[in-house]
């Protein structure tokens, strides 16, 4: 589920955009303002607002590493800000001096790009800061750009209705006629590339007018053309879709619309999670943070909020779950509450409780000195019981050695759906990450795998392209959801 943790209410006027970094938090407005926070707790730094904008601020976005911020204006510009000292590091004037509706810097940091109410789009070198090129697409406005996650690539979309991709020679690859009725308003590049053969493809999310919000499977053929596949069309809103982003893993992607409403679906199944009600007006701007479990949506209403995505079903109040293994220990917890739990989840206080049931009430003061839960239980070995536990009597061992084996093939028995296990451990995961097979992982086994298999796949035995692991927060919250369900 997700838990609104918090309010910002320091804008004067329409929220426009809203950004994350790892660190920082990005909002600008209709007010002229951009406002900075920290992360750790939604304070605004000293040197925030930022006012160098003469007009409305329409969007803004972080470089990769979060050392600059840009933004675009009315006031035909786009303005480079240093998150160190809050000042301006550089001014990007619009060729034709057309209001600036839209910018975004590559995942690289190496380029911006800058669309304007002409039609025009310009190409910057952002470490010089220095114009590239320039191009336009006639009778129309620039509103959503996004680049690929190569970098190589844009998506460019406009008030006529069509997605244009461009290469960084500001080459048309391939024009989308009429993706969407009345105009699209936002899109989206999805953060990983799937590959295969000589074939390459990209995500794509993009919204419109017409109250859709679609995913698109962008293709590059070995020939080097590149063709777009619609692959679902999302109707989850009533009105207007105005904007959209996905997760930093992928998995998910959130909308904001008309209707006041933000959505927050399951990407790659094209199926609906969560609705949002708690703006008072329509809903004009929605990002993930890149390294939490954090939704950030802006409104006309002035806010914006800032949410929690939980790993489990029941309400904590807007804050994150805490580990089953971490919760306190009860004696007094019954044999069938325990049984909901996997024995790795269980408590020192479990252990000893299984321990009578057991029989092996002679045990229990001697695992507890020693902090035996349950996943020191199912490492224990003849050996260690003999050598740590100092448990002389062989019989003793034994009985205690065929009772966790029981454990074990109990837990392989429990119904477990095969996608919440480890392919490494074939254990339930905790932190499931995913790497550039593609194949979710526990984060420490996988680590472990790349430390001593030199990067290989464990599913594939081919070479691991990168070695950049990310959180699969979807596959989390469902094995969340399925631990309470149980």
């Amino acid at each position: 589920m997700t838990s609104l943790i918090c309010t910002l209410q320091d804008h004067r006027d329409d929220v426009n955009w809203c950004a994350f970094s790892g660190k920082l938090f990005a909002t600008c407005s209709g007010d002229k303002t951009l406002r900075v926070y920290n992360t750790h707790d939604f304070s605004e730094l000293p040197f925030s607002p930022l006012t160098g904008h003469g007009y409305t601020v329409h969007c803004c976005c972080f470089t990769s590493c979060g050392q600059f911020l840009a933004s675009c204006s009315t006031d035909a510009t786009t303005l480079v800000w240093s998150m160190s000292t809050g000042e301006i590091e550089a001014v990007l004037e619009h060729p034709g001096r057309s209001p600036v509706r839209i910018c975004a810097l590559s995942p690289d940091s190496a380029h911006l790009v800058s669309g304007a109410s002409d039609g025009s789009l310009a190409l910057w070198d952002f470490p010089s800061k220095q114009l590239l090129r320039s191009g336009a697409v006639s009778d129309t406005t620039m509103v959503a750009c996004c680049f690929s996650p190569c970098s190589q690539l844009f998506m460019t979309g406009s008030t006529y209705g069509d997605l244009r991709l461009w290469d960084l020679d500001m080459n048309q690859l391939h024009a989308e006629k009429n993706a969407h009725d009345l105009g699209v308003t936002c899109c989206t590049f999805a953060p990983s590339i799937l590959s295969g053969g000589q074939s390459v493809q990209f995500c794509l999310a993009s919204c419109g007018q017409d109250s859709h919000l679609k995913i698109w499977a962008v293709n590059k053929s070995g020939c080097g053309g590149y063709k777009m596949q619609l692959l679902h069309t999302l109707t989850g809103q009533s009105a207007p879709v105005l904007c959209c982003a996905f997760s930093s893993d992928g998995q998910l992607l959130v909308s904001g619309s008309v209707d006041k409403t933000v959505v927050i679906y399951d990407a790659r199944n094209a199926m609906l999670l969560y609705t949002l009600n708690q703006h008072e007006r329509l809903v004009t701007a929605c990002c993930f943070s890149p390294t939490s479990p954090l939704i950030a949506t802006g409104s006309m209403d002035k806010t914006v909020h800032i949410w929690r995505l939980e790993d489990g079903c029941s309400d904590r109040g807007g804050k994150s779950l805490p580990e089953l293994s971490a919760l306190p220990s009860s004696e007094g917890r019954t044999s069938a509450g325990r049984s909901r739990l996997l024995v790795s989840d269980w408590s020192e206080g479990d252990v000893s409780a299984w321990l009578v049931e057991e029989g092996l009430e002679g045990l229990v003061d001697r695992f507890r000195a020693n902090n035996i839960d349950g996943t020191e239980l199912l490492s224990l070995t003849k050996e260690t019981l003999a050598s740590e536990l100092h448990i002389e009597s062989v019989g003793l061992r034994s009985k205690l050695q065929r009772k966790v084996e029981e454990l074990k093939s109990d837990s392989v028995c429990s119904g477990i759906p095969d996608e919440f296990l480890c392919p490494i451990t074939r254990e339930l995961m905790r932190e499931p990450v995913i790497a550039a097979d593609g194949y979710s992982y526990e984060r420490e086994a996988i680590e472990s795998w790349i430390n001593t298999k030199n990067r290989s796949s464990p599913m594939t035995n081919l070479p691991l392209l990168t070695t950049l692991l990310t959180p699969n927060h979807t596959l989390k919250m469902a094995i969340g959801r399925w631990q309470t369900s149980r």
